[in-house]
C-alpha cells in the first residue's frame, strides 16, 4: 500500500511543495512516481518522514537532519530514543499545564498564590552538575540566584529572546551566509550581549565574557550535540562557531 503526495501532505500537516523540496535535496524520495507524474510513498517513506518531522521539532536544519538519518540505520532504535525524549517532554509539559491551571484557579477564586507550585515543570537546573564542573559552583550559584530573582514575565521574555536568537542563527546558517560577514557578526554580537547578561558567566558583567570563554563556548557547541541542536545540528553549530571565532578575534 502507498499514499499519494497529496494524501501524505494532509496526513502530516505539511504541503506537497515541502515534500517535493525534500525529494529535491535527497532527504525523502518518493517510493514510486505514477504514470501521471504523481509521487507516491510507502510505509518506509512514512517512517522516514515521521523522523524528519520529529527532528525538525528539535530545531535541526535540513542538512543536519540528513546527517542524522544517514548515521542511524535502524529506524526503530532511533524512534525509541526520540520516544524517550518525547515522554520526558510530555511529563514536563503536564507539570507546566497543572501549574498554570492552578494559578488561573487561584486568581479567579481570589485565593492566595502558592509560589512554590507556580513554576513546576520550568526546570532550569538540569545542567547544574555540568556547569559546576566546567566553570565552578560560584558560577552556577550566581546564575541560579539571578534566574530565581526574575518574575514570570521577565523569565518568559528572556526565554523568548534566547529562542529567537537560536532561530536567527539557524536561518543564517541554512541561507549559507558568510560567517565573517555583517549579518553573522551582528548575530555574534547578540550572542555576546546575551552571555554578558547572565550573572556567573566567566568574565561576565559590564565587560562581557572573556575571549577565552567565548571561544571555548563556540567550540563546545560543535563538540556537544546537545548544545549543537540549538543551532540546527552540527552544520549550524559549525557556522555559529566560525562566526563567534571571527567576532572574538576582531572584537575581544
Amino acid at each position: 500500500m502507498d499514499w499519494s503526495i497529496q494524501e501524505i501532505a494532509k496526513l502530516a500537516g505539511t504541503t506537497s511543495r515541502t515534500l517535493r523540496h525534500y525529494d529535491d535535496i535527497g532527504l525523502l524520495a518518493p517510493t514510486r512516481i505514477g504514470s501521471n507524474g504523481y509521487r507516491h510513498y510507502d510505509d518506509d517513506a512514512l517512517v522516514r518522514l515521521q523522523r524528519i518531522l520529529l527532528l525538525r521539532e528539535l530545531g535541526l536544519g535540513l542538512s543536519a537532519i540528513g546527517e542524522v538519518l544517514s548515521r542511524e540505520a535502524s529506524a526503530p532504535h532511533a524512534l525509541r530514543s526520540h520516544l524517550e525524549w518525547l515522554r520526558g517532554e510530555q511529563e514536563r509539559l503536564a507539570r507546566q499545564i497543572a501549574s498554570v491551571v492552578s494559578t488561573i484557579g487561584a486568581l479567579e477564586g481570589g485565593e492566595q498564590l502558592m509560589a512554590e507550585n507556580m513554576f513546576d515543570g520550568f526546570d532550569h537546573t538540569q545542567y547544574k552538575e555540568e556547569v559546576e564542573e566546567r566553570w565552578g559552583a560560584d558560577a552556577y550559584a550566581k546564575s541560579d540566584a539571578w534566574w530565581r530573582s526574575l518574575n514570570s514575565d521577565e523569565k518568559a521574555a528572556w526565554q523568548q529572546r534566547v529562542t529567537q536568537l537560536s532561530r536567527d542563527w539557524i536561518s543564517a546558517s541554512e541561507r549559507g551566509i558568510d560567517p565573517e560577514g555583517d549579518e553573522a557578526q551582528a548575530l555574534a554580537q547578540r550572542q555576546f550581549e546575551w552571555l554578558r547578561g547572565v550573572p556567573g558567566t566567566p568574565g561576565g558583567g559590564a565587560g562581557g565574557p572573556t575571549k577565552e570563554y567565548f571561544l571555548g563556548l563556540a567550540e563546545m557547541y560543535v563538540a556537544d550535540e546537545r548544545f549543537g541542536a540549538n543551532y540546527g545540528g552540527r552544520a549550524g553549530a559549525e557556522f555559529v562557531r566560525d562566526a563567534m571565532t571571527a567576532y572574538a578575534e576582531r572584537e575581544l
